[in-house]
């Protein structure tokens, strides 16, 4: 089953493979450059059609030193039969390609994490034919971000640490941090940031403190009206207009009173929500839709 945290890692992973920082270094190569990887199918079906998908693959090609295939997989929780298809993955990965493949494996649970480093074992007692060995990025091996300081050098990496220690008990504390460090960007790259992190956590509690963090983050110099608060502040009040806009149609229609396009389309394009609380008020009321115009309150803005 995809869920939210696999289409983090998926994302996450083609787009910044420089979030692979840990496994690099504990395989004692230098850190990873974005411009060394390039991103490969997925797919690793057969003409016979019993589908497998990796989450990401990716083939690292250095200018200097040994190139070989990466298959990233995101687990939530401990599955014998998955570690069985890893196996699958990476004998095909490995003939497909003619190259060395390693199999990283992301987990937000300690105790996965334990379980997905192996090793699975292909064996006929005694004779062991085969043996896989992810390397797990997981509580225990992606470093916790303690400095905002480290978020502005790597955002990837501080995102990805937000959610793999999800579930920790310095987890607050982590998620604090990363908020405040990606507060040092433009901010759209700041938006894409904080949605990347939040896709992470669906179907975590962790994911509503986020939120709430992110809240207080666009607020960080309240009042001062920088481009990133008043773009979210657009946001809310736009969101807000739609859904009053949306309870005048309701009433409107439960009412039976017809509703023209061009009613329709003055209530829905309307911004202004003293105007449209006063339709609101008044939709349960008037005899036809065109009568809520008829009293125009003062407008504090354009419609």
């Amino acid at each position: 089953m995809v869920t939210a945290t696999h289409e983090a890692s998926h994302r996450l992973f083609q787009e910044h493979p420089e979030a692979l920082a840990p496994v690099f270094e504990a395989l004692g190569l230098p850190p990873p450059l974005k411009t060394d990887f390039h991103e490969l199918s997925p797919d690793v079906t057969e003409i016979r059609p019993v589908e497998r998908r990796a989450d990401t693959v990716l083939r690292f090609e250095p200018d200097m030193g040994e190139h070989f295939v990466l298959a990233v997989e995101a687990q939530t929780k401990k599955d014998p039969d998955k570690a069985k298809s890893w196996s699958y993955y990476v004998a095909y990965l490995h003939a497909k390609y003619d190259l060395p493949v390693l199999l990283v494996v992301v987990c937000r649970d300690r105790s996965t994490a334990s379980w997905a480093m192996g090793p699975f074992a292909c064996a006929v007692d005694p004779w062991t034919t085969q043996v896989t060995r992810p390397f797990v990025l997981g509580p225990q091996t992606v470093p916790e971000v303690t400095e905002e300081a480290m978020v502005a050098r790597q955002p990837a990496l501080s995102a990805l640490s937000a959610i793999v220690h999800s579930e920790s008990r310095r987890a607050a504390a982590i998620l604090e941090t990363v908020a405040h460090g990606l507060m040092s960007f433009d901010p759209h790259i700041t938006k894409y940031w904080f949605e990347v992190v939040e896709v992470g956590l669906e179907s975590t509690p962790t994911r509503e403190n986020w939120r709430k963090l992110m809240e207080d983050v666009v607020t960080y110099y309240p009042g001062h009206r920088t481009l990133f608060e008043e773009k979210y502040l657009e946001g809310k009040a736009e969101g807000e207009a739609k859904g009053e806009a949306k309870g005048i149609l309701r009433v409107l229609e439960v009412r039976g009173l017809p509703v023209s396009d061009d009613v329709r389309q003055r209530i829905t394009t309307c911004t202004d929500l003293g105007r449209l609380n006063d339709w609101l008020d008044r939709s349960g009321t008037v005899e036809r839709a065109e009568d809520l115009f008829t009293r125009e309150p003062e407008a504090s803005g354009p419609s």
